[in-house]
């Protein structure tokens, strides 16, 4: 089966398709694209679907590699709505 993983950074963003066999997990996906000892991510989804590393794959599946949040949402929501945040 064909999987799409990606890892973005704001303004790039690397994409790898990679072929697995039935059944993969997004562990293997991530492997078999090289992103393993990514330390800058801190989780994956699944069209952006939280997933686990043994969360199953199926063709056509995208597996998106998540960073770290560097702000609290409720905290940004909080500074755009008071408009201290620019």
């Amino acid at each position: 089966m064909r999987v799409e993983v990606v890892r973005a950074w704001p303004r790039r963003h690397e994409l790898r398709v990679v072929e697995l066999a039935a059944g993969a997990t997004v562990a293997d996906a991530v492997r078999a694209a090289g992103f393993q000892d990514d330390a800058e991510s801190v989780g994956a989804a699944v069209f952006g679907v939280a997933a686990t590393p043994d969360t199953a794959l199926q063709d056509g599946d995208r597996v998106e590699l998540l960073r770290p949040l560097l702000v609290d949402p409720k905290e940004a929501r909080r500074r755009r709505a008071s408009g201290r945040m620019r």
